[in-house]
C-alpha cells in the first residue's frame, strides 16, 4: 500500500500544480511589460483618433505588421498603419531595441501616438539606417509629417529569431 500511496501522491501534486496554474504565451517582451489584451490595430488609428487629437499624444496599446526594422541595431521599426501609410516606432529614452529580423511579423506596443514634422537630416539618418541606397538617402530634400509612436514596451507574440535584441 506505501508503494501505491507515493505515486499517486505525485500524480495528485501534479495535477493540482497544473490546474492551479495558467500557461504564459509564447512571446517576448522588449522595454516595460504591459498587459497585451484587447489591442486596438494600428491600421485603425487613423480613423479612429483625428488629427487634432494626434497633435497632442495619446496613450495607446496596438497591434501592427512590421514593415521595416533598423539594421545597425534595432532602435526603431516602421509598422503598417494603412492606407499605405507607416508609423515610425522609436522606443522610450532608447532604452531597449527589438530584433533586426522581424519584417512581417506583428507586434503589440504601448505607448504614445502622435504627429511629428521630421526634419531633412532625420530622414536620412532613418533611410541610411535602413540600409537604402545613397542615391535614394541623397533624394530626400524635404521635411515630412509623420505619424509616430513612442513605445513603453514591445511585445513580440511569437518571440524573435535573434539571440540578443541588443544591449
Amino acid at each position: 500500500m506505501r508503494y501505491l500511496l507515493i505515486p499517486l501522491t505525485a500524480a495528485l501534486c501534479l495535477l493540482a500544480g497544473c490546474a492551479s496554474s495558467t500557461p504564459e504565451p509564447a512571446g517576448e517582451y522588449f522595454g516595460a511589460p504591459f498587459s497585451a489584451d484587447s489591442p486596438l490595430s494600428a491600421e485603425s488609428v487613423l480613423g479612429t483618433y483625428t488629427t487634432d487629437q494626434l497633435e497632442d499624444t495619446v496613450q495607446l496599446t496596438l497591434t501592427g505588421t512590421v514593415a521595416e526594422v533598423c539594421q545597425a541595431k534595432g532602435c526603431w521599426m516602421t509598422v503598417d498603419a494603412g492606407s499605405g501609410t507607416r508609423m515610425t516606432v522609436r522606443f522610450r529614452d532608447y532604452g531597449f531595441f527589438v530584433p533586426k529580423d522581424i519584417d512581417g511579423q506583428q507586434v503589440i506596443m504601448q505607448g504614445q501616438a502622435y504627429y511629428e514634422t521630421v526634419a531633412v537630416d532625420e530622414l536620412r539618418h532613418l533611410a541610411e539606417d535602413a540600409g537604402r541606397p545613397a542615391e535614394e538617402v541623397a533624394a530626400i530634400d524635404a521635411p515630412r509629417r509623420e505619424l509616430r509612436f513612442l513605445a513603453d514596451g514591445v511585445y513580440l507574440p511569437g518571440g524573435s529569431n535573434e539571440d540578443s535584441a541588443g544591449e
